[in-house]
């Protein structure tokens, strides 16, 4: 007799897979659209040219000529890409007086050793040299004047580069290079570098190797942990925040060649933050806010403290009658844990619940209220806006937020919350793929100290999925905006430091390569309460291929066992292809399992019913 299958949609990991019977259990690069399973779209690289460091943030804009912006934010620059070019703008911290700067080199070493007293820096901090003059050899001024990471920090007054050409090749200096670099050396030191890992801990190990003496409480600061950015734009303008760090404001009319400034160096700044958690633009009144910030008159960050700019202004910062800048400090919990923009309000997050901030005009600006207490965020980029709702993962579960907050049910929440890295929380970040009506939020496995898992929401059709994020579809950051034309992530190539950003859901592939992707049935009773044995002998599928060859190719694997707690083994492959009608087979199970898998270019693929044919063959 012929038996179809037609499964529940979604992945549900709820159970067991025999109590899932009916359902999926597992799958990779697979999503469900109208209650069907299909493949994943592909990603290819956004450009050819790469950037530095690992990339947790970027925001998109379009300037009053229309010209397209993304900021970019990673653990060791800023930058601003303007068609395929990734612009340098991060702030410089420092910039010595002339002679304050020496080198020394050691014959047949490439190790420079440059003094600088009091210099702050910390290992891979970036600084720019000019005015050096050749030191006798091969370590000649083009060598020295130019941009180099620190290699080691010697003490608070020296640290090692290593010498390069302009092509980034090493230099070895000679015997003649006993020279110094001359007396109008000037160093320009970038923002101190963050880390690409979260510490908790504030002791021995939780910083930056020599940032400190050893085995002394160090303060959490923007240096000594997860690097973390925040950005909106001003206008044509972009602001910028580190969090627990500095704010800062690139001006988009002097150029991509110029660099980002702190707020205090903006004119006539008048009381500016110079720390904060979080930077943002409210939407219609425009004001610039921060979300945990220094008080006036304090160099000490209040992590519960929202301050605000007076309306349209980034330099008025001082609350008079006469402006409507301001500030209010939260009345519950210890920090804020992060805020979205929303319809006609703005979420906040702190670490014991939500609180909504609305423009209410004078006299008071904004008036804040408590939403709900219990549901957090599990980090500052968890929550996502789409389709005029905010869904957001604290450490627990999956919530919506429609005006009063919901907790979504979730079928793979023991899966995800029973293998996750809750120690690298602050990596999970979420997104949206409107046009596949999805949320997707990326999170670090308990195995790993990177992003390698993420779980797909369909929100129209309250089905999940989930996937791994490793390979070439390594990914800590992603954004969908109105003037990309494809969701874009940013990640690594596998086995290298090469960062690049991929556009999303375009074409079929893995940036060229093959993508593998996969979907798995729960166990099934091929015969009702599984009492009997049942001979398979045939299988008809419903597949249906997108941009297919006549060779291209998805195999079907029947898995059998005859006992729940037994391992399923592998009874009969076949590969199935666009002409592809039947497939003979010869199998004896009580149980089974379904899985259908494709590794091969060019090609999607959306699956429909499956029929079985099959006769009773006994209880034994």
């Amino acid at each position: 007799m012929l038996k179809k299958y037609i499964f529940k949609p979604g992945i549900d990991r709820e159970g067991t897979s025999y109590s899932e019977e009916g359902g999926w259990y597992d799958a990779d690069k697979i999503r469900f659209r109208s209650g069907l399973p299909e493949k994943i779209g592909g990603w290819q690289k956004n450009t050819t040219n790469t950037f530095i460091g690992t990339c947790r943030n970027m925001h998109s804009w379009r300037d009053q000529a229309q010209t397209d912006y993304l900021g970019l934010g990673t653990h060791l620059k800023l930058y601003v890409k303007e068609g395929a070019d990734f612009n340098d703008i991060t702030p410089i911290r420092a910039t010595t007086s002339a002679g304050d700067v020496t080198f020394s080199a050691s014959n047949g070493d490439a190790t420079i050793t440059v003094t600088d007293s009091s210099h702050g820096a910390v290992q891979n901090d970036f600084v720019t040299f000019s005015g050096a003059a050749t030191l006798g050899g091969n370590i000649t001024a083009t060598v020295l004047n130019q941009e180099y990471q620190i290699a080691t920090i010697v003490d608070t007054n020296s640290y090692t580069i290593e010498a390069k050409d302009t092509d980034g090749d090493e230099v070895t200096a000679n015997s003649s290079d006993s020279g110094n670099g001359g007396s109008s050396v000037v160093g320009a030191y970038q923002i101190n570098v963050g880390i690409i890992n979260y510490v908790s801990s504030t002791g021995w190990g939780a910083g930056l190797w020599g940032a400190g003496t050893w085995g002394a409480v160090t303060a959490i600061t923007d240096t000594n942990q997860l690097r973390l950015w925040s950005s909106d734009n001003f206008g044509d303008d972009l602001i910028s925040c580190v969090r627990l760090g500095g704010i800062y404001y690139w001006d988009e009319s002097s150029g991509t060649g110029t660099r980002a400034i702190p707020f205090t160096s903006l004119g006539s700044a008048s009381n500016p933050p110079t720390k904060a958690l979080q930077i943002m633009v409210s939407d219609v009144d425009r004001h610039i806010i921060c979300f945990g910030s220094n008080p006036i008159g304090s160099s000490d960050l209040d992590p519960l403290l929202v301050r605000w700019s007076d309306q349209e202004s980034a330099i008025d910062w001082t609350p008079t009658s006469t402006n409507t800048a301001g500030g209010q400090k939260l009345s519950s919990g210890s920090t804020i844990i992060g805020a979205i923009r929303t319809r006609q309000e703005i979420l906040i997050w702190t670490d014991v619940g939500m609180q909504s901030m609305r423009f209410a005009g004078a006299p008071f600006i904004f008036t804040f209220n408590e939403i709900t207490e219990g549901p957090s965020l599990i980090s500052p980029n968890a929550a996502v806006n789409a389709d005029n709702r905010v869904f957001f993962m604290d450490r627990g579960g999956f919530y919506m937020y429609t005006g009063t907050v919901q907790a979504l049910n979730c079928d793979v929440q023991d899966y995800i919350y029973s293998d996750i890295n809750l120690g690298q929380a602050y990596k999970v970040f979420g997104s949206s793929n409107v046009d596949k009506n999805e949320i997707i939020w990326f999170y670090c496995s308990e195995s790993s100290d990177e992003i390698d898992r993420y779980v797909i929401y369909n929100y129209l059709e309250n089905v999940w999925s989930i996937g791994t994020n490793t390979d070439s579809f390594t990914r800590t950051a992603w954004i969908e905006a109105p003037a990309l034309q494809f969701p874009l992530g940013a990640g690594k190539t596998s086995g290298s430091d090469e960062n690049y950003l991929y556009d999303q859901e375009r074409g079929d592939d893995a940036d060229g390569s093959a993508m593998t992707a996969y979907i798995e049935s729960a166990d099934f009773d091929l015969e009702p309460d599984g009492d009997r044995f049942m001979f398979l002998s045939r299988i008809i599928p419903d597949l249906k291929f997108k941009n297919s060859d006549s060779d291209d190719t998805v195999t079907i694997t029947v898995k059998g066992t005859d006992y729940p707690l037994t391992t399923a083994t592998t009874l009969t492959t076949s590969d199935v292809t666009p002409s592809y009608t039947q497939a003979f087979i010869r199998a004896r199970s009580r149980q089974t399992i379904l899985r259908f898998e494709s590794s091969g270019l060019g090609y999607g693929w959306r699956l429909g019913a499956t029929r079985i044919d099959m006769r009773s063959d006994g209880r034994k």
